[in-house]
């Protein structure tokens, strides 16, 4: 899998047709997704940290590669992973692990703890990242204004901004309510990816809205360990 096929997925998209990358947790989920007839996926960090005992934000790097590698072997389709803030690799080497585990894609946030990052100093890394990689990774800038700053739309457009410029493939305000979206889309140049609760608003309608590409973070992988444990009560 080539990230210049993930790449193509990602645009002349019709507005209420927004591509959808189920999230996968292991190798078993991801050929779920597959079988579905979804073109690509999507890794979440937050569930894969949970398929492997850890809390968010808390999986060691080396497990982290390793089980986005398990996913990648599992299927036939380009999957990007969530590798949170590059774990404090330097980008020539972040990007080195993840073509090594096979990843055509990577999402990086611009929040440490909790705590937004620098925007300009951020823009500076993706830029390195960008460098390193050359077009064999699609970069999807995370945006965390909505989850760790004052949730100001204007604010998240000139952070977007600054990291397309830096050369990211796609943005991520992460959080972003969907009324906001009209404006995001307006602000923004390229693909606009966001997010999407389970039980939220329909795809087509978040695309309508100005949604790009769709992800659910570690909705699905929750829904999963949800239902398994209903069933687990009924044995018991």
């Amino acid at each position: 899998m080539t990230a210049g096929r993930f790449r193509a997925l990602h645009h002349g998209r019709a507005p209420g047709d927004p591509l959808v990358l189920p999230g996968p947790w292991d190798a078993a989920s991801a050929r779920v997704f597959v079988d579905a007839g979804f073109p690509a996926l999507a890794t979440p960090s937050a569930g894969v940290a949970a398929s492997l005992g850890y809390a968010d934000g808390e999986t060691p790097a080396d497990e982290m590669f390793a089980a986005v590698a398990r996913i990648v072997r599992a299927v036939d389709v380009p999957v990007s992973a969530d590798v949170e803030d590059g774990y404090g690799l330097a980008p020539e080497e972040l990007v080195e692990r993840l073509l090594e585990a096979g990843a055509v894609g990577c999402n990086l946030e611009d929040s440490t703890g909790g705590v937004l990052n620098d925007a300009a100093r951020h823009a500076d890394w993706l830029a390195e990242v960008r460098g390193a990689a050359g077009d064999l990774l699609f970069v999807n800038a995370r945006v965390d204004v909505f989850i760790h700053g004052d949730k100001d739309p204007g604010r998240a457009v000139e952070r977007a901004a600054q990291y397309v410029a830096a050369g990211a493939d796609c943005v991520y305000p992460i959080g972003a309510p969907p009324e906001v979206l009209p404006l995001l889309r307006s602000g923004v140049r390229g693909p606009l990816n966001v997010f999407s609760p389970l039980d939220g608003a329909p795809v087509a309608e978040l695309g309508e809205l100005g949604a790009t590409r769709i992800t659910f973070g570690p909705g699905l992988q929750r829904r999963a360990a949800q239902a398994l444990a209903e069933i687990a009560a009924r044995l018991g």
